[in-house]
């Protein structure tokens, strides 16, 4: 989400030289490095601010989800970060990434167990694209495990208890409502496998 610089004096050019940049909401070493990069922007600006270059060295943080700007005139700049929620884990080109809920990836060293880890060549939209029909449909995305994407478009849950949910590539919604209220049944941990790749058919296998 772009955030917002809403002040009316934001970009009136009566400043004095000198400024105070109030950071919230990231460690100090992210809080250090965009006070030094807006300081060097102030340099090279004749110390007037520019919206679209605070912007820039804002977003250029991949872990900053939403965040707004204000001036307290007239030597005081104020920026709040609200970080990324990190919804899932991922393994490319020899790293593991988290992905977070701004759409972006970000490099980890180490895999966070606590969320899903997705396998396959997917796109960020592959993902979201399910994220969103999950988030609409009554079955828990905190009970994913593992998620697999195939080169046909379709996916694979694999859920905390073992349980692998075969999932057609259309009519995604109507699927996972379908799975969840199996998985709302008591006999529903005898079974291994929950297809659902054909229309108008489960195949349940123990």
């Amino acid at each position: 989400m772009i955030g917002t610089l809403n002040n009316k004096n934001f970009l009136k050019p009566e400043f004095t030289k000198t400024f105070d940049i109030n950071i919230t909401g990231v460690s100090k070493k992210e809080n250090d490095k965009i006070k030094n990069n807006i300081n060097l922007m102030l340099t090279d600006n004749l110390f007037r601010l520019d919206e679209f270059k605070i912007r820039e060295i804002i977003n250029s943080n991949n872990l900053i989800e939403k965040y707004s700007v204000f001036i307290v005139y007239p030597s005081t700049l104020i920026i709040k970060i609200d970080k990324t929620k990190f919804i899932a884990s991922t393994y490319k080109d020899g790293n593991n990434f988290l992905l977070g809920s701004n759409n972006k990836l970000i490099k980890s060293v180490q895999v966070d167990k606590n969320i899903p880890q997705i396998f396959g060549n997917f796109e960020i939209q592959n993902f979201f694209d399910l994220k969103d029909k999950i988030d609409n449909s009554r079955f828990d995305y905190n009970i994913i495990k593992k998620l697999f994407f195939f080169k046909s478009g379709r996916w694979d849950i694999e859920i905390e208890n073992g349980i692998l949910i075969k999932l057609p590539k259309d009519s995604l919604k109507d699927s996972l409502q379908l799975a969840s209220n199996i998985l709302s049944d008591d006999n529903h941990k005898k079974f291994k496998l929950i297809d659902l790749r054909q229309k108008k058919q489960i195949v349940l296998n123990e």
